[in-house]
């Protein structure tokens, strides 16, 4: 069977590309850019198209058995708008298997999945570990981390889990009609993952943590537009409880338990060292 895999060359996509290759599966990359695509296997098919431009899908839905969808897109992560042309189009490709990298939140593009009439699987993950590489420039610069509402808890995943996770549904099957939230094992504050990049580094790395109107004053100095700066102050005010909650998505699917933090920060320790 063919796979595809719409966000090949992002953060989560690499990685569900490199799942599906060691698990045998035929592998095509859908990109808006084939020229520009540097870094993937020479056994990836890498073809052209925009998921916000349905016609421009037919050839890379051509043949393919599963799809990995992101239901955002863009660098603002706007949500998708195309559910329903996509839908269609993969039906009647003979797509019969869907991932969808979900936010989630119900919208038009999970309505449109859900009255698809194939066997579809939305993977949310509550934060990326990864995430924390915004981090790295700070902590080699200056060995601080200053931010506000130190006290909210995320149960961040790292990312080869949730790629572990999609790769097993998309080349394996099971868990349809389900939407897995993939959580880490732990709920961490922001001051817990800077003390594990510290161990990790060897280092020492403090977290400081400000007030609304010293974070105001920080942003504007990096040069954040002011309705980032209060986008990001309400949403770190109201961070929900579901963020915190640790699921047991990969051991579910996966078989194991998901990766730790300090697990994280070992593997990724050269990226905050000077």
């Amino acid at each position: 069977m063919t796979i595809l895999v719409t966000g090949a060359t992002g953060t989560l996509g690499s990685h569900v590309v490199e799942r599906l290759r060691h698990a045998g599966q035929r592998v095509r990359a859908l990109t808006r850019t084939p020229a520009a695509v540097t870094g993937l296997p020479d056994d990836v098919e890498v073809v052209g198209g925009d998921l916000t431009k349905p016609q421009t899908l037919a050839a890379a839905l051509d043949g393919v058995s599963a799809v990995h969808l992101l239901g955002a897109t863009g660098h603002a992560h706007a949500p998708l708008r195309t559910g329903r042309q996509i839908m269609a189009m993969a039906a009647e490709a003979g797509v019969r298997r869907l991932t969808v990298l979900s936010a989630g939140e119900e919208g038009e593009l999970e309505q449109a999945v859900r009255d698809s009439g194939l066997e579809w699987t939305f993977v949310w993950p509550v934060d990326f570990m990864s995430n924390v590489l915004g981090w790295a420039e700070v902590i080699r610069n200056t060995g601080e981390v200053r931010e506000p509402y130190a006290n909210r808890r995320t149960a961040s995943a790292d990312e080869t889990d949730v790629a572990d996770v999609v790769a097993t549904v998309l080349a394996g099957g099971g868990h349809a009609g389900r939407s897995l939230i993939v959580s880490g094992p732990e709920a961490l504050t922001p001051a817990d993952k800077v003390s594990a990049i510290a161990a990790a580094t060897g280092r020492e790395i403090r977290f400081t943590e400000l007030t609304d109107d010293q974070a105001r004053r920080q942003w504007r100095v990096e040069g954040w537009p002011e309705e980032g700066i209060e986008f990001m102050l309400r949403m770190w005010a109201t961070v929900p409880e579901t963020v915190a909650r640790v699921t047991s998505a990969v051991e579910e699917v996966v078989g194991r338990p998901p990766r730790t933090f300090a697990q994280w920060a070992a593997a990724h320790a050269d990226a905050f060292r000077p």
